[in-house]
């Protein structure tokens, strides 16, 4: 077993998506610590820490510039390369490859895989209170810190103009991400606005030693 700090070291995780997965784990503990029926925490928190392993893949070096840094764009695009010659050019189909590596259970690389903007809807529609946390968690982060649902769909319309601001399956994935805060929500002591930046701080410093 290993903490999920040495796991990012030994795959070569950009510092940014590190922290990313970090804030989202740490969303996702508040709820589990909060939610009024009993939740599998550890395969939440471990699919969360998980769950982006191979964004960089899909990456634009370019788009944020100072996330490069001390390294270097040269540095990152020669990893970048690395994980397209290994995993190949999907990183949803990457991070399973790499959960499956870490010898995740069937349970946390399903719960990987429902991080769906297509499978939102269907999302809405079970009774896996799991699936909608960890989706749920993911989309309360932008690459700036915790955000509520209408500012993350706004970063969403933003970085991703170039499949439409406005397409049926934006409505329909927004919609579902609206009725999945009220599931979860009314079942849980917090509400939405109580998951900021502040509250997930401490969380996010227990997290770096966190075993998988």
């Amino acid at each position: 077993m290993r903490t999920i700090s040495d796991i990012y070291k030994e795959y070569k995780i950009p510092p940014n998506l590190q922290l990313h997965m970090f804030r989202v784990a740490s969303v996702a503990s508040l709820i589990c610590d909060n939610f009024n029926e009993p939740l599998s925490k550890k395969d939440i928190l471990t699919a969360c820490l998980l769950h982006d392993m191979g964004n960089i893949i899909k990456f634009d070096l370019s788009y944020f510039p100072e996330a490069n840094e001390p390294e270097g764009i040269e540095y990152w695009q020669q990893i970048q390369n690395e994980y397209k010659k290994k995993y190949g050019i999907d990183e949803y189909i990457a991070n399973s490859k790499i959960a499956e590596e870490l010898d995740a259970s069937e349970r946390i690389i399903e719960l990987i895989k429902s991080i769906s903007f297509l499978g939102a809807p269907a999302n809405v529609l079970n009774t896996d209170f799991g699936t909608k946390v960890v989706e749920y968690a993911d989309e309360r982060v932008t690459p700036f810190g915790v955000a509520n649902l209408e500012h993350r769909f706004m970063d969403l319309r933003k970085r991703y103009t170039h499949h439409g601001t406005d397409t049926s399956e934006r409505r329909a994935f927004e919609n579902a991400l609206r009725q999945i805060e009220e599931q979860i929500f009314f079942h849980c002591k917090i509400k939405p606005e109580d998951i900021t930046d502040e509250t997930i701080a401490p969380i996010i410093s227990e997290l770096r030693g966190f075993v998988i």
